[in-house]
């Protein structure tokens, strides 16, 4: 019975709760518990050319956008200068003009000396406030940068970890639990431009090929790392290999490929499956706690159901036109946005560099590690930890998430004690 539960309710970190997946939902009555999947995504054969695909999807982005905006409380939308935010920005702006409403406001986050801190690599290429304000300069919007320091993000690590009620993802959640605390006194809602990565294939590993032949989840390929993390003895009960492996082979079991598909689009159909039920689902719960902790609200345009269904059945040779992530999406968006937007390479969620926030979380874990009966000595393998200390965090290179969080994240995520 447990076993049935774990597969058809889905885990959570506590003993003997479960929680419903995503589109389903659960009735109980005299006869018992009764769970229905109410969607899914559905592979079917794509059977419009380029011209029609490009129409269609301009039309779904446009309709799904304008849904979004109706609301009765003042909106706002999250603008970082990339494509996505920048895509919804654009017709929110629009619309905001159309129907005679109030100049249309943006905000951005940034963090107190990131301008002298930054350090160009290959996730973060090139830093936002440029390409924000080349967007607000030609839309005309009324924005606000929110600067957040060092102090109050590393104490928000522990209201972050409360909003989540369990460990997360550190300063990616802190900060935008802070951004989302900042916007609150002047708007309710914001749109934002999260999850068209997931939809569109936006992501490094849709194309690097060790990602895509690692065999596991393409985000998460250094388990050895993240199982040394663990107490010896922890670790020798808990087999993150195989569990992670039985997960992996279970969702791929789920991937509907057709004959029509090509080998490509048969390949990027099962990454897009894994992208979009477990890594896309991890941020979307990071984004609702974090908002709804400050009595905010965060909309997705892009994962409006009938736009997942269409692109999840675009070619991927269109789906990557010119063998770029988002392709089809740069494609469609060249008609509205200036090209330094479209050909912006992808830039994760803006993180602090500042050197500050190191020493102050490495700071943090120290004291905690100095009490003997912290939880941590008895959860982690604590030779590893202070290894991780002492080396500013050099002793773990490989970053968690895929992208999103480096070695002073491995901090965070050991916090609070």
């Amino acid at each position: 019975m447990e076993l049935a539960l774990l597969i058809l309710l889905g885990t959570t970190v506590f003993k003997n709760i479960f929680e419903l997946e995503p589109a389903q939902f659960a009735v109980y009555n005299k006869y018992g518990l009764h769970i229905e999947k109410y969607w899914n995504l559905k592979s079917e054969p794509h059977t419009e050319n380029f011209a029609q695909t490009c129409d269609h999807l301009t039309f779904l982005l446009e309709d799904s956008i304008k849904r979004q905006l109706v609301s009765d409380v003042p909106l706002c939308t999250f603008l970082s200068g990339g494509l996505d935010s920048s895509i919804i920005t654009k017709y929110a702006s629009d619309y905001c003009f159309e129907n005679n409403l109030p100049t249309l406001d943006t905000y951005s986050i940034d963090y107190v000396d990131n301008d002298k801190n930054f350090v160009k690599s290959d996730f973060q290429p090139n830093s936002d406030n440029y390409y924000i304000n080349l967007m607000v300069n030609k839309l005309h919007t009324n924005h606000h940068p929110i600067v957040i320091d060092t102090p109050e993000l590393a104490n928000s690590l522990y209201d972050a970890m409360i909003a989540r009620d369990m460990p997360g993802m550190a300063d990616v959640d802190s900060s935008l639990l802070l951004f989302c605390k900042n916007v609150k006194p002047t708007a309710t809602v914001s749109l934002t431009g999260e999850c068209a990565d997931e939809i569109f294939g936006g992501y490094p590993w849709f194309f690097r090929e060790d990602a895509l032949t690692s065999g596991t989840f393409p985000w998460s390929i250094a388990i050895n790392e993240r199982q040394t993390l663990l107490n010896p003895d922890i670790a020798k009960k808990v087999d993150l290999k195989n569990y992670i492996d039985y997960r992996y082979n279970e969702s791929l079991k789920k991937v509907e490929i057709l004959d029509t598909d090509s080998q490509e689009t048969a390949e990027k159909r099962k990454i897009s499956y894994l992208t979009l039920n477990w890594f896309m689902q991890t941020l979307l719960d990071r984004s609702d706690r974090m908002a709804m902790y400050n009595g905010f609200e965060l909309r997705v345009p892009f994962c409006d159901y009938r736009l997942a269904q269409y692109v999840w059945n675009i070619p991927w040779e269109i789906k990557a036109l010119n063998g770029r992530e988002k392709g089809v999406l740069r494609y469609v968006s060249r008609k509205f946005l200036p090209s330094e937007i479209v050909d912006r390479k992808k830039s994760p969620y803006p993180k602090t560099h500042n050197p500050t926030y190191l020493a102050k979380v490495k700071s943090m874990l120290s004291d905690i590690m100095a009490k003997p009966n912290a939880p941590i000595n008895s959860l982690l393998n604590r030779d590893y930890i202070m290894s991780i200390l002492e080396t500013d965090g050099k002793a773990f290179t490989r970053p968690w998430f895929g992208q999103l969080m480096t070695r002073t994240s491995t901090y965070g995520l050991s916090l609070p004690g």
